[in-house]
């Protein structure tokens, strides 16, 4: 069959493929559990304050892989898949590969030279083709949830700078944001105040601006490592219903 017959035109609308990373106790797990039915995969103990369902906490990769596998096969009526979270996921990874090649350490793996972090990558390719699989085939939404880090950034077009980003090693992060269609950075609000330091001086000092006024950041910058596909605004408050009214408003433009 010639390729030109199977020319694909305009937009495919399909489920979102999200990762949200941020602080501890910022909202991420809840955000999840407002997704449309989510059934959350949980590799960290952290839900029982959230009314959702979910698996039992996943103490191996491979029960993280069965879930994912039983969830393609059987008839449900879940339409969200969450992963919570993909930093304790990526620890189950590594574990598995040391008992793979019975060493102690992910650097210790195949030899070591960082040997171990490439072939972890294969474990996130099953993961994703999983996914793949359940966003295809059962159209369900994919939410990802990880921790956040401070990483030191050297930037070759100017001089270097701290931000956040997911707590994956480097090689996984890419894989996983670039696969996903939205990487959003749960935050708080911050407003920055001049004071009086003496002797004439001033300094900035920041101040969350209200406790609960809790913000998803959709696009990169020096702060921190966001994206989406979809050209949605750069600052969403923290809440399902705002990102899909969002994005609901991008595709109708």
């Amino acid at each position: 069959m010639s390729m030109l017959t199977q020319i694909q035109r305009g937009k495919a609308s399909k489920p979102p493929r999200i990762l949200i990373y941020g602080t501890e106790g910022i909202g991420k797990s809840t955000f999840g559990a407002e997704a449309p039915r989510p059934i959350f995969i949980q590799t960290e103990d952290g839900l029982d304050e959230i009314n959702c369902d979910r698996f039992p906490l996943a103490t191996s990769y491979e029960q993280v892989a069965t879930a994912l596998q039983e969830l393609r096969q059987a008839e449900h009526d879940y339409e969200s898949v969450v992963i919570d979270s993909l930093d304790w996921l990526e620890r189950l990874v590594w574990d598995s590969l040391c008992q793979e090649y019975g060493v102690s350490s992910i650097e210790k793996v195949d030899g070591g030279y960082a040997r171990g972090y490439t072939h972890a990558l294969k474990h996130w390719r099953e993961i994703i083709n999983h996914l793949n699989a359940l966003r295809n085939q059962k159209g369900m939404v994919v939410v990802l949830i990880a921790h956040s880090k401070v990483e030191r950034f050297e930037d070759p077009e100017a001089a270097s700078y701290d931000r956040y980003s997911p707590r994956l090693h480097k090689h996984a992060a890419a894989l996983v944001s670039e696969w996903c269609d939205a990487v959003l950075f749960a935050t708080r609000k911050i407003r920055t105040q001049s004071e009086d330091a003496g002797f004439n001086r001033k300094r900035n000092i920041a101040h969350a601006v209200g406790r609960d006024e809790r913000i998803l950041r959709c696009v990169g910058g020096p702060s921190c490592v966001a994206k989406n596909r979809y050209g949605i605004t750069d600052e969403l408050p923290l809440s399902w219903s705002a990102f899909i009214q969002s994005l609901s408003g991008t595709h109708q433009e």
